[in-house]
């Protein structure tokens, strides 16, 4: 009985995603924001708004109402609070570099900036702890703990500019997530708000938490449920030694199942990470890090623990790759080589930005003894769009990173990139996997979950979304598609990411 009314709901703020905000609603909303901010924390103008108008998927971008910048916890309540009583939409934002466009303002609503909550607010070695604040950046956390000789695992190729708070909305991984878990596996407590202003908290500072496990319900649900304003973190310590191996393959398809043969083995490298031979090369000349630009793909491979570990370990992969087809095997000698090395896959969004005037990230997943096929499928693909694509994938966990090259300049590109993409994600579906692995939905990949839920599921998610923010306030059009929005991305053609934001500001 209470379906359709939720999926109302859910039409009325898709609805309303790109419609401005009646004047005089913002002017109330602004006179309500002031007597809870100061002045300095709050924005109104198309000059201080613009640099909000989207997030690391530029592709997508539109002006907020208002945009405001609290210091403390107790702003973000009075925020969340003006906001519900005036019936306001809200969109968390972080640091901004997310790629599937979940931090999208909603035209007639706040962004409400979590940057300047930005405290280390204690770091334990003795619980091997750390509690901050969401605007702290990922690297900053491990610079913290590093005297203690510890350090916070989950590593996005952003983490020197990402945000925790950012890191649990979209459940982030990053090179060494195959050994030490994604952002959900090194979470102990979050403390948030509600949209109606009540501070909340999930999960304990203990190993687990009575009653149902909530926390993992919020880690990953892309600022829709609660806003976040404290994560207690888990820290590990150091390892004594770590190198990687650099392997080479005369063939995309060999890398793949190298991957699958090692995991078959028994062996779980601290990072296992795949690159193709364009993504080489492009990444070769922007950072030089000695890859092997003959090879069709090459994997980084590493290994850490102490000094016997490592030694047994690296000599088990070896002969894991050489009999999985490698040409040629390089093992880091330094630490200096072994962050060289590591260098070039960090910088791979930056490298395709060098060499092409725009790209677009993809982020599927699927099964680790696809990988081959999907390269494969990949290069069709490329023929078939007029584009190019340089590949590179968390391999050891089967995510994809797909960077489709095009040039907005040129009319038409952008769209067959979103096609592709599309493309792409459901070929991902197909192969047993996900439409997303860490970068999350958003509005990017929105049409994507028509292929990957049946309306029953999304019924049940909006249910959940229901029975933690009722007036659908909190990022509102984001993450779940609704009933008819399927429907008509169901009429289409193999080319369904055609389905798109026709109204909102592109490129």
């Amino acid at each position: 009985m209470n379906a359709p009314r939720e999926l109302q709901l859910g039409e009325l703020r898709f609805a309303d995603f790109t419609r401005p905000m009646d004047e005089a609603k913002r002017v109330e909303l602004i006179a309500g924001l002031a007597r809870v901010l100061p002045q300095a924390a709050l924005l109104t103008t198309d000059e201080a708004l613009r640099p909000y108008e989207c997030d690391g998927l530029s592709g997508y971008r539109q002006m907020p109402a208002v945009v405001v910048l609290p210091t403390e916890e107790s702003q973000v309540v009075e925020v969340l609070r003006t906001a519900h009583r005036l019936d306001v939409p809200v969109v968390a934002r972080g640091s901004g570099t997310g790629l599937s466009g979940g931090a999208t303002p909603h035209r007639g609503g706040i962004v409400l900036s979590l940057a300047r909550l930005k405290s280390i607010i204690a770091v334990d070695p003795a619980s091997r702890t750390a509690r901050v604040q969401p605007g702290v950046r990922n690297a900053a956390i491990s610079e913290a703990a590093a005297p203690f000789n510890l350090y916070y695992a989950p590593d996005p190729s952003s983490q020197i500019a990402c945000s925790i708070g950012g890191n649990v909305a979209e459940n982030s991984g990053g090179v060494h997530c195959l050994k030490y878990g994604l952002t959900v596996n090194n979470i102990l407590r979050i403390r948030g708000v509600t949209i109606e202003g009540d501070i909340v908290e999930y999960g304990s500072a203990g190993l687990d938490a009575p009653g149902l496990d909530l926390l993992s319900l919020v880690i990953g649900s892309e600022g829709m449920l609660t806003v976040v304003t404290e994560v207690t973190v888990k820290l590990i310590p150091k390892p004594q030694l770590a190198r990687v191996i650099m392997a080479s393959f005369d063939d995309v398809e060999k890398s793949g199942h190298a991957v699958a043969n090692l995991i078959a083995a028994g062996i779980i490298p601290a990072g296992l990470e795949m690159m193709d031979q364009r993504m080489t090369q492009a990444v070769e000349e922007f950072v030089h890090a000695g890859y092997d630009l003959q090879a069709k793909a090459i994997l980084l491979c590493e290994s850490d623990g102490t000094p016997e570990e490592v030694e047994e370990e690296i000599a088990r992969m070896k002969e894991s790759l050489f009999a999985s087809g490698a040409t040629d095997l390089r093992v880091s000698e330094t630490e200096e080589q072994r962050l060289r090395f590591w260098s070039g896959r960090k910088a791979a969004f930056s490298a395709a930005g060098r060499v092409a005037a725009d790209y677009y990230c993809m982020d599927g997943t699927i099964p680790r003894a696809k990988l081959g096929e999907m390269l494969n499928r990949i290069a069709e693909m490329e023929g078939k769009y007029g584009l190019a694509c340089l590949n590179v994938f968390h391999a050891g966990d089967g995510n994809l990173h797909p960077l489709i090259l095009f040039d907005a300049a040129n009319p038409g590109e952008f769209h067959r990139a979103e096609l592709f993409g599309a493309e792409i994600l459901e070929t991902c579906v197909e192969y047993g996997g996900t439409v997303t692995g860490e970068h999350g939905v958003g509005l990017e990949k929105i049409n994507s979950m028509c292929v990957q839920f049946s309306p029953q599921e999304r019924i049940t998610f909006f249910a959940v979304k229901r029975g933690f923010d009722p007036a659908g306030l909190l990022n509102p059009g984001k993450a779940i598609p609704t009933l008819s929005r399927c429907a008509e991305y169901g009429k289409m053609h193999v080319h369904r990411g055609a389905l798109k934001f026709p109204d909102l500001p592109r490129f």
